[in-house]
């Protein structure tokens, strides 16, 4: 049976679903999975929503990027979100540019899951040469 999850099987025998197969991100020739990258975005005090892609990348295959929506009022810069990912991700793990969007410019579907693909293609045409 072939579902598109990756999943991982603990030491309990309990499955823990990390991601799925067509979002994660090969870069460097290792594996990421943006659950993991958003986990860590979102646990900034100042991030309400965020989603994590794969870019093309001349270099590495593919870079991470991330979409950011911040709480109402709050302010804080990509730098700064960069710096966080930095202490909480391995290098390779951290994201090498981050979009800020409004919560309306998330593309979600009907039933509120991120539009992976959309996003990717909005962060394409926002910063073509990112």
């Amino acid at each position: 049976m072939t579902v598109g999850d990756i999943a991982l099987r603990d030491a309990d025998g309990y499955i823990r679903l990390l991601d799925r197969k067509k979002n994660m991100i090969i870069t460097g020739g290792e594996n990421v999975y943006p659950t993991e990258v958003e986990a860590v975005l979102a646990a900034h005090p100042a991030v309400r929503d965020v989603a994590v892609i794969g870019r093309p990348d001349a270099k590495w295959g593919e870079r991470v990027e991330a979409a950011v929506v911040l709480r109402d009022g709050a302010s804080v810069s990509a730098a700064d979100l960069i710096a966080w990912s930095r202490e909480r991700l391995a290098g390779f793990k951290r994201p090498r540019a981050i979009t800020f969007l409004a919560a309306e410019e998330m593309p979600r579907n009907a039933t509120g899951k991120i539009l992976h693909r959309v996003l990717r293609d909005l962060l394409a045409q926002r910063n073509p040469s990112a």
